[in-house]
């Protein structure tokens, strides 16, 4: 992520790409710490991720739509730092984009605290059950809500608008993701038709 978002904006000087990183890169390093103490086997399943790790032909195609968007996602607003596409953006627009990352990870957090199934790939293990409590309880996929209001911040966060545009595809992708996911959970997960009867919403409350 250094490497990618530096070589795009071309300097090593712009305050809002080391806010950025040291924001993410905290975030990262702070639940890798806490997860490899409390639950090092839910940490070695999220360490396989990206379209070659995914055994469904349908989630490799999906992931590799995802991975492009993301990485457009950062190199775009890299690069709108670079050439000024966006003139002065505000610090508290800067700010404002931080604190969503920061949202974004502090419900991750809160996802893997609830569920040690969480994997970064879709599969069933034999020990796996329903979640049904705490935030699964209010939606079905509480992390991709989690991650939604991440990847608006990120452009925000470089000082960027018009990378604003590039994050619309990834919500697409997000939700390719999790309604072919929940066709393989229904076959193969024990409950989870039932479970998918009772909360009724995908992402948000009241809305899907």
């Amino acid at each position: 992520m250094l490497g990618m978002i530096f070589l795009a904006v071309g300097s090593m000087s712009y305050w809002q790409d080391w806010l950025f990183l040291a924001n993410f890169c905290g975030w990262c390093a702070a639940l890798m710490a806490y997860f490899v103490k409390r639950d090092p086997a839910l940490v070695r399943q999220r360490l396989s991720v990206g379209p070659a790790a995914e055994r469904e032909p349908s989630q490799k195609r999906i992931q590799l739509f995802n991975s492009i968007a993301i990485i457009a996602l950062f190199v775009v607003s890299a690069l709108d730092c670079r050439f000024g596409w966006s003139g002065t953006i505000p610090v508290a627009v800067v700010l404002l984009g931080n604190v969503l990352i920061a949202l974004g990870f502090v419900g991750c957090f809160f996802v893997f605290r609830q569920n040690s199934f969480a994997a970064a790939m879709v599969r069933v293990t034999e020990e796996q059950r329903v979640i049904s409590t705490g935030l699964y309880g209010m939606v079905r996929h509480p992390m991709y809500a989690s991650v939604l209001p991440m990847f608006l911040g990120v452009p925000l966060a470089l000082g960027c608008y018009w990378g604003v545009l590039v994050v619309l595809p990834v919500p697409g992708g997000l939700v390719a993701r999790l309604l072919d996911e929940e066709k393989h959970l229904v076959k193969q997960l024990t409950g989870y038709a039932d479970y998918r009867e009772k909360v009724r919403w995908r992402l948000f409350p009241g809305l899907w």
